[in-house]
């Protein structure tokens, strides 16, 4: 396998748990530089995965960097938990929960009853702990402050959203939707739908439009594969731009 970096590169990755989607990026832009001599290479994600979240990143280089809002525009497949009872200032478990309900009512064909009420398009309300800039300042630098701000709603779609079992106090599902819809606070309209709380304790992204987790690298075969290609840059090329 030949990578030409510095003409332009797409590159699926599977993201690990507790990075951000930068790490990746900066992670492989100095891997790339270090390894071919490069002083400068254009590298970035389209679409960003919470740290908390795994599965599919999809990474550009050099020219094909140009190419990102067209793979950011694209549907996507989750798999993932979420806990019912209780609520979490961030809709999943990196906050503690504030709010505690009783579940005796819940059962699988509830469950799978109320998720259809979420397909097709919807309003939604990013949660406050996000990357959105409010003011020139990230979400959740103001959500850590305590400060009383509310985002606005936005239309996203969701194309398919299935329970797949209740063992309580947890639930698996799987969700197909639009670009720019917040798993997080799906799960936490979801739990608000059923007159009680939830909250996402796991979260893996399995697809962006065609490309799938499955032909995804992990970050350490990766490196590899790119340490092996050191001989392939032209001299023409080390000092890109």
């Amino acid at each position: 396998m030949a990578f030409h970096f510095w003409d332009g590169e797409m590159l699926l990755v599977d993201k690990p748990l507790g990075w951000t989607s930068f790490d990746v990026v900066n992670y492989l832009r100095y891997t790339i530089c270090k390894a071919f001599k490069i002083k400068k290479l254009k590298v970035g994600h389209a679409g960003t995965l919470d740290p908390m979240a795994t599965g599919l990143l999809i990474i550009c280089t050099g020219k094909m960097t140009k190419q990102i809002d067209r793979f950011q525009g694209m549907d996507k497949v989750y798999v993932g938990q979420m806990y019912l009872g209780a609520t979490t200032p961030s809709y999943d478990k990196e906050t503690e929960p504030d709010r505690q309900f009783d579940t005796k009512s819940l059962n699988l064909d509830l469950l799978k009853a109320k998720s259809r009420l979420f397909l097709g398009e919807i309003d939604q309300v990013p949660p406050l702990y996000s990357a959105i800039k409010i003011k020139g300042e990230r979400a959740y630098n103001l959500a850590r402050k305590k400060e009383d701000t509310r985002l606005k709603s936005r239309k996203v779609t969701i194309h398919q959203f299935d329970i797949l079992n209740y063992h309580p106090p947890e639930a698996d599902f799987y969700v197909k939707c639009s670009k720019g819809t917040y798993i997080r606070s799906l799960v936490r309209d979801f739990g608000e739908s059923l007159n009680n709380g939830a909250y996402l304790t796991g979260l893996k992204r399995t697809q962006i439009g065609e490309y799938s987790l499955s032909d995804a690298w992990d970050l350490p075969s990766l490196k590899e594969v790119i340490l092996k290609e050191t001989d392939m840059l032209p001299e023409d090329k080390k000092e890109m731009q």
